[in-house]
């Protein structure tokens, strides 16, 4: 089979967990080759997920990295074997590739925690807030873009909600008080936001202005938790597209992040008052 072209987010990832397996071993991919007995060209092109991987090839290279983790091979080969088309496929080439793979992540995990300082959260966005933040983009998008975006973003929330995957969002009380597309949105939007914290599988807390200092953050995220911890992503949004980090010193980093930040936020209850005393001031 011809090499990938563009591998997903999914295949990118089964490709970096078999390095870091190959990496930890200490083994080159000489090395690895020659237990395998396959070409050393075909290790590279299966950690930069050029080519697939099977199941059985799978557990060769596992057994010849002598990694014993049997719940993260089990994972891994869940990921290989899910060859399912994500719903997102059918906006490739209307909308930039990242906004594809922050879906396929989202779909992928199994509990997602999230901190935003700027905006609501993308799950929890009203269709007027996003199309609003959408029409703020420099350069302008054009009409069939930004309507392309705002649907797709809608996608997302509808498909989160089918799936009632639990999910915790840290919210910054700036961001409850940025008027994207003026003062009747946002006081939708906060209506949304009331309603959503009513949900038993979305949990919704605000840090406030007047904690003692700042949580530590200073970009929005997404935690995305996997099958197993080694395969815990985390997702900082930029105006150049997503940027992914499961290196194991990272996660541990990010935990204590979202760890400080929960000691930090109010507790549902105090965040619905404080919601709802902003909306009423608007």
């Amino acid at each position: 089979m011809p090499p990938r072209v563009n591998p997903t987010l999914r295949q990118r990832r089964v490709g970096a967990e078999l390095r870091k397996m190959r990496e930890a071993a200490g083994l080159s991919t000489s090395t690895l080759s020659r237990a395998l007995g396959i070409d050393r060209t075909q290790v590279s092109q299966i950690e930069a997920a050029k080519v697939g991987v099977s199941p059985e090839r799978l557990r060769s290279l596992a057994a010849a990295c002598k990694c014993m983790n049997e719940p993260l091979i089990d994972a891994l080969e869940s990921l290989i074997q899910d060859r399912s088309k994500g719903w997102w496929e059918d906006y490739r080439g209307t909308i930039p590739d990242g906004f594809l793979e922050v879906a396929e992540l989202e779909k992928s995990a199994d509990s997602l925690m999230l901190w935003v300082l700027t905006h609501m959260p993308g799950p929890c966005q009203t269709i007027s807030y996003a199309s609003s933040m959408f029409e703020r983009s420099i350069p302008p998008l054009p009409r069939h873009e930004l309507e392309a975006r705002t649907a797709f973003r809608m996608h997302r929330k509808a498909d989160l909600r089918r799936d009632q995957k639990p999910m915790t969002f840290f919210i910054y009380e700036s961001a409850l008080w940025t008027r994207f597309g003026g003062t009747e949105i946002l006081r939708e939007q906060l209506a949304s936001l009331l309603e959503d914290s009513a949900q038993p599988w979305m949990t919704i807390r605000v840090v406030p202005f007047d904690i003692g200092t700042f949580p530590g953050a200073v970009e929005n995220l997404t935690y995305a938790s996997g099958k197993v911890p080694e395969l815990d992503t985390v997702e900082i949004e930029s105006s150049r597209g997503p940027v992914y980090m499961d290196a194991i010193n990272e996660l541990t980093s990010y935990r204590s992040i979202f760890a400080r930040t929960e000691s930090m936020a109010l507790s549902e209850s105090k965040s619905r008052s404080l919601i709802r005393k902003i909306a009423q001031s608007l």
